[in-house]
């Protein structure tokens, strides 16, 4: 696990690790190659192996940004995802653009105040699409499970099973929408999250938040 930052204004979302003998699985990039490069250090520190697979849960920026700084892995994402990653690869991000796509729509400014803070060069950024997608659900070698569940905070939102460790991924699957497209009723998918649980898992570990055990997701929702 790497952890997020405290600083909400950072939005550095958790991006896990699944070592294994046939190839790891990392899980999302991080939110810009500066976070990456920690995450490598952070890998490095541990013993733990490069990855040979980077897994998507979905497309917002502060799941992939940090793509560019991970070569020669096999980028996984749902194909709903490949659309808005084209557009946003052919985007001139620097800091001008955002300040400039702020002017225009003031809505965009927390999000786009966090990728000014979190991208510290430009030089060699980009935006990745995957390399590799899929519509239902897709099986690595190393058996981790990737899976569509869509919902209102993205329709590519994927969850991400390591069935031998009972571990579930959720990225940000039963959240609300963006800020920026947020409506005073959007609140927390609490159905799609209660579908989720299963006897088979025992951690629900969301992007921004601690991870949870099984009883507690259950009387979280329940309560």
């Amino acid at each position: 696990m790497f952890p997020g930052d405290p600083d909400p204004y950072a939005i550095r979302p958790t991006v896990a690790l699944v070592a294994d003998d046939r190839g790891s699985v990392i899980v999302d990039a991080g939110q810009s190659p500066a976070h990456a490069r920690e995450i490598h250090a952070g890998l490095r520190a541990a013993g733990l192996p490069a990855p040979r697979w980077l897994v998507y849960t979905h497309h917002h920026w502060d799941h992939v940004w940090g793509a560019c700084a991970w070569p020669g892995v096999e980028i996984v994402g749902h194909a709903a995802g490949v659309a808005p990653l084209r557009a946003e690869a052919a985007r001139p991000w620097s800091h001008r653009h955002l300040r400039e796509e702020v002017r225009a729509n003031p809505r965009l400014g927390h999000s786009y105040r966090a990728r000014a803070l979190a991208v510290d060069s430009w030089d060699d950024f980009a935006v990745l699409p995957p390399t590799r997608t899929f519509t239902d659900e897709l099986a690595l070698p190393t058996g981790v499970v990737v899976r569509h569940v869509g919902g209102r905070h993205a329709l590519d939102s994927s969850v991400v099973l390591v069935p031998d460790s009972g571990v579930l991924l959720l990225g940000d699957c039963w959240y609300p929408p963006p800020t920026h497209l947020r409506t005073p009723d959007d609140g927390p998918d609490l159905a799609l999250a209660r579908g989720l649980l299963t006897d088979d898992v025992e951690w629900y570990v969301s992007a921004h938040d601690e991870p949870v055990r099984l009883a507690e997701a259950r009387a979280a929702l329940d309560g």
